[in-house]
């Protein structure tokens, strides 16, 4: 409720700490009993049913604390659940906390920072790009999305990594002018594309270029190969906006022989239920395709219209929808996976 502090707690039904009566469910119950009065509301937010409120608190992980003032500032965050004391610490001085207080919560004290207790607008935006440029090992902040490139620079970015067979998150800096502005002065670069691997910046395709001349590019990048689908479009792909929708879609679904649609990549699932498939798929040692449907709101719905399926993740083979992760499960139960997916 408006003029009241709240701790936001975003979990995963796939997490079994964060789930209900898991270890931090429990902590966090006690948190919201003892020592914060009247005064803090506690929100359990299953993290991937409100992907928006995910996004504009830049949550990558579960379990996700973050605390807000009466005016809902962004007080303090905790990110995993390895660190109780801090999380009690956080939840404790935001309870102290009064509207108009500006001294340093004891969290941040106690983690040596400096900054005021109400982060300000920059704090925030440069915890959301450090989040985000660590979201996946290999991540590329481009103009358009994988499968459909709005400049020429991205496009070859993106060919480059797919021909060297490199796993890689992306984000659209078109959709978000706070990030598009904000990770020039962040990561003090000021085009687009940018390449970071492990949250730090490697560079644009200049840069790219350059690595790739002097050897193999994932090498040069320290990064494994990934064996399984990439999760990006080649340039062949990428020309699904022309027709329509259904014709794209049928591309897409016909674009490897073994296809599966997922949030996330096969590297760095963003849901259970996409991890569950990954490493079944693993597990039977299928050469495999993928398609990241959070980076393309136009798939995402059209798709569950076009299969008549209304969850994902998706599993096609030869164009056709085999089902979810019950049916898949079902499928190696009973023997059956192995044979559709060799054929």
């Amino acid at each position: 409720p408006a003029g009241k502090k709240a701790v936001l707690f975003f979990w995963a039904s796939w997490h079994a700490e964060s789930a209900p009566r898991g270890a931090i469910d429990r902590v966090v119950n006690t948190l919201a009993t003892t020592g914060t009065g009247d005064d803090v509301d506690f929100y359990r937010v299953e993290a991937e049913a409100v992907p928006d409120l995910s996004l504009k608190y830049a949550v990558t992980v579960v379990p996700t604390f973050i605390l807000l003032d009466a005016a809902g500032n962004i007080v303090d965050r905790v990110d995993g659940g390895d660190d109780v004391p801090r999380l009690t610490q956080a939840v404790s001085a935001l309870a102290s906390r009064s509207g108009a207080a500006s001294a340093p919560t004891a969290a941040a004290s106690a983690s040596g920072a400096t900054t005021s207790a109400a982060a300000s607008p920059e704090d925030v935006l440069n915890a959301r790009l450090k989040s985000l440029t660590n979201s996946s090992p290999v991540m590329l902040f481009m103009k358009g999305v994988p499968t459909a490139p709005r400049c020429g620079f991205s496009r070859q970015a993106i060919e480059m990594l797919s021909g060297a067979k490199i796993a890689f998150g992306t984000f659209d800096i078109l959709t978000d002018e706070d990030v598009r502005q904000g990770l020039k002065k962040y990561s003090d670069w000021p085009t687009y594309p940018q390449l970071y691997v492990n949250g730090d910046l490697m560079g644009g395709l200049d840069i790219m270029k350059e690595m790739a001349e002097e050897g193999d590019l994932a090498e040069q990048l320290g990064v494994e190969k990934s064996d399984a689908g990439i999760g990006a479009a080649t340039s062949a792909d990428a020309n699904g906006g022309e027709g329509s929708l259904d014709d794209r879609l049928k591309k897409l679904v016909n674009r490897h022989r073994v296809m599966l649609f997922m949030k996330g990549l096969p590297s760095a699932p963003r849901c259970g239920f996409s991890r569950q498939i990954v490493e079944m798929l693993d597990e039977e040692g299928a050469s495999y395709d993928s398609f990241n449907i959070l980076e393309d709101e136009e798939v995402r719905q059209g798709l569950k219209a076009y299969s008549d399926w209304p969850t994902y993740p998706q599993l096609y083979v030869d164009g056709d929808l085999v089902g979810g992760l019950d049916i898949v499960k079902e499928m190696k139960e009973n023997d059956d996976l192995t044979d559709l997916l060799q054929g």
